[in-house]
């Protein structure tokens, strides 16, 4: 199971959640979100073994690019508006865009959209809301349970320990972004709902 714990902002929530096996780390580079982080801020965060994903919405590729290099980012999560064009000028390998199943009215327009970046994504996420960056709330997990996805892809919006082990029994991702749900304050994460959330997920996962 994939878990990414998102909006990073101190090194003792990096810590926090490194000790507890989490395998990639977001850091929200958009002006208006709470846990917005500037690229030397970010860069100076260590980390060790886990992804670090960048989370952009409706900027360029050149400030994509760039801001990967200063954050030293291992993947681009394309939380806004995106494109096959942007997807090659960042790398596929490189590539997590992010996915609206409340903006499809089918199941099946969902999985076209998914197949039509097969080859220009590594992962891919889905959450809710129809546009814009995250909106902290839940999708209807059992809608997406058998979803057909060219690449793993991980389930995002309202995620907590109060309601993991419904997603993970539902939707059935290949992994998980957690974000407001584990919070003491934006940008701050709660030692004991991390160690919650992430016991609930090897619980579940095994």
């Amino acid at each position: 199971m994939l878990v990414k714990i998102c909006g990073m902002t101190s090194q003792a929530s990096a810590d926090l959640c490194q000790q507890d096996g989490v395998k990639m780390l977001g850091f929200i580079f958009h002006p208006s979100s709470p846990r917005n982080i500037e690229p030397p801020q970010a860069r100076s965060i260590q980390t060790s073994g886990v992804l670090r994903v960048g989370v952009f919405v409706r900027q360029s590729a050149e400030d994509i690019l760039r801001i990967m290099d200063k954050a030293r980012l291992d993947i681009a999560q394309l939380a806004g508006n995106f494109d096959e064009e942007l997807c090659v000028r960042i790398g596929a390998e490189r590539v997590m865009p992010v996915f609206r199943p409340e903006a499809h009215s089918t199941r099946q327009s969902l999985e076209q959209g998914l197949a039509r970046y097969s080859a220009l994504m590594r992962y891919a996420l889905l959450d809710a809301g129809s546009i814009g960056g995250g909106h902290g709330r839940a999708l209807n997990f059992s809608q997406l349970q058998g979803l057909i996805s060219p690449v793993p892809w991980l389930l995002a919006g309202g995620l907590s320990p109060q309601n993991l082990g419904q997603a993970l029994a539902e939707a059935r991702p290949a992994g998980l972004d957690l974000n407001s749900g584990l919070e003491a304050a934006p940008g701050r994460k709660d030692p004991t709902k991390v160690h919650e959330a992430l016991s609930i997920i090897r619980a579940l996962d095994e």
